[in-house]
């Protein structure tokens, strides 16, 4: 079996085996001798946004596996700033899978780059991994389903978290939980000086399901790992 072929089975699961053994509270990354004293804690932040780092990934490897795109493509990210990531973060999933030999710097249209703009201005600043997610998210935003599934996150929980954690002033001006695809082009919208909405309050307008309706949907990697089961 090639070795894109078993990076793939790994990461159809959901999560990547390197990461899951991260999570697991008896096992830590690193390695201490008697002498050391308590084992080094691991900050639970960090190991959330390398959960969604994950599932962006297996996400982004789905789509080049079906040919649908290329792995800068499907993340926003260089092939450079890409190859960074997974040599840091995931360094036993081989870098082959994801093809980058074959792979370009993903060019931003107009809509991406006012969006990925807005989230740069919010990002917590100095923090490298902000400004990533700000390139992920803008470019996960340019799918067709809700945010959360657009990331492959599990939950939409999960994308309120990374949202509340790495763009914490915009997270806070959703008050009142509206569905966050539709927060951010509304945000965006305010910013540019002109409304995308024409109703005198949300309770009058006919689109409220719309911008405030359930996200309860089967997450993409929940859909992936029952139709394994199936066959």
């Amino acid at each position: 079996m090639s070795g894109k072929s078993q990076t793939r089975i790994v990461w159809r699961t959901g999560i990547p085996r390197a990461l899951q053994r991260s999570y697991r509270p008896h096992r830590l990354r690193h390695s201490r001798s008697r002498s050391t004293g308590p084992w080094p804690s691991i900050d639970p932040a960090a190991r959330f946004d390398e959960h969604v780092l994950a599932c962006v990934l297996s996400r982004a490897l789905e789509e080049v596996d079906a040919g649908e795109t290329t792995a800068t493509e499907a993340t926003g990210l260089s092939c450079a700033e890409l190859r960074d990531l997974l040599t840091l973060s995931f360094p036993t999933v081989p870098i082959c899978a994801f093809a980058l030999d074959e792979a370009t710097d993903p060019e931003l249209e107009m809509e991406e780059e006012l969006l990925r703009d807005l989230l740069l201005v919010y990002a917590r600043p100095g923090d490298p991994a902000s400004a990533r997610f700000a390139k992920i998210i803008a470019r996960r935003a340019m799918r067709d389903d809700h945010l959360w599934q657009d990331l492959g996150l599990f939950n939409r929980a999960e994308l309120g978290r990374l949202l509340a954690a790495h763009f914490p002033l915009l997270a806070a001006g959703n008050a009142k939980d509206m569905k966050w695809k539709k927060y951010l082009y509304r945000t965006l919208c305010e910013s540019e000086g002109f409304s995308i909405c024409t109703a005198p309050s949300c309770g009058e307008c006919r689109d409220f399901d719309s911008c405030f309706g359930p996200e309860e949907d089967e997450s993409f990697l929940a859909r992936i790992r029952n139709d394994i089961d199936l066959n």
